[in-house]
């Protein structure tokens, strides 16, 4: 009995370092990294950008192909984004875009967190079961609403324009958005992944800064129904089209963010 009892004493030593030095060691294969608590929430509602870039560090590499497949050179060709007089440089990723060229650097404060929320790597699909989690998008995908968030299409319905692409009907306004909203819903920006003074400052000298987003790079021309932040002088009454939208954007968007100053 002693022999068996100092046996196993023997084997607990040897084994429990090794167990201890599994248990603290990251993730080495994709099985494990792929069920990691940093991509499910609550875990990833808190992830900082250097969390995601220890594995994911490859999308804000510069990595754009010399050729197309067809053959045809970049230096050759233009990008639709280039055709904007608010994009400079050369042709560029679309992580690299939204993060960490000198534009984006400027008006935008874009975290990994803010378009990627997670996904379920069980389904391609989350609701394609009775236990789907609804919160969760397709796997590695992005909620299009995060990117309509800015670069939806404006309803010229409600705003009393022309309808028509703004190259056309702009000349009404000389092509400038804010004279109209320098005085008509004043409180807009205020959210943590864009940087609301640097937008400001930016648009007044440059009109195109306002079409370089929401005319320029508006998704498929779909509108999307913005939140209709009260700004001083709106008053109380709200438009029929407007009474079903919020009137804040969504919290997780406004953590960090100050109420804005007329």
């Amino acid at each position: 009995m002693k022999r068996v009892i100092g046996l196993l004493v023997c084997v607990c030593c040897i084994c429990s370092p090794l167990w201890a030095a599994d248990q603290a060691a990251p993730p080495t294969d994709y099985t494990r990294a792929k069920w990691d608590p940093i991509h499910f929430k609550p875990a990833i509602e808190q992830a900082k950008d250097a969390d995601c870039l220890v594995c994911h560090q490859e999308v804000l590499k510069p990595s754009v192909s010399a050729k197309s497949p067809a053959g045809v050179a970049a230096s050759d060709a233009m990008a639709w984004y280039q055709t904007l007089d608010t994009y400079k440089g050369e042709q560029d990723t679309f992580h690299r875009r939204h993060m960490v060229t000198d534009y984006a650097k400027q008006v935008m404060d874009l975290k990994c967190i803010t378009c990627h929320q997670g996904n379920d790597p069980r389904e391609e699909t989350a609701n394609s079961s009775a236990t789907g989690d609804p919160t969760l998008t397709q796997r590695k995908h992005v909620d299009p609403n995060i990117c309509l968030m800015c670069h939806g299409k404006h309803n010229a319905t409600i705003m009393g324009v022309p309808p028509g692409d703004w190259r056309e009907v702009g000349s009404i306004f000389n092509f400038n958005c804010l004279t109209c909203h320098a005085a008509i819903r004043t409180s807009r920006h205020q959210v943590n992944y864009l940087k609301p003074k640097a937008i400001e400052e930016a648009a007044a000298a440059d009109p195109d800064v306002c079409f370089g987003c929401h005319g320029g790079r508006a998704w498929y021309r779909i509108e999307f129904p913005y939140a209709r932040n009260p700004w001083p002088g709106s008053g109380d009454a709200v438009p029929d089209w407007a009474k079903d939208r919020p009137a804040k954007s969504e919290p997780r968007f406004l953590i960090g963010v100050s109420e804005a100053k007329p």
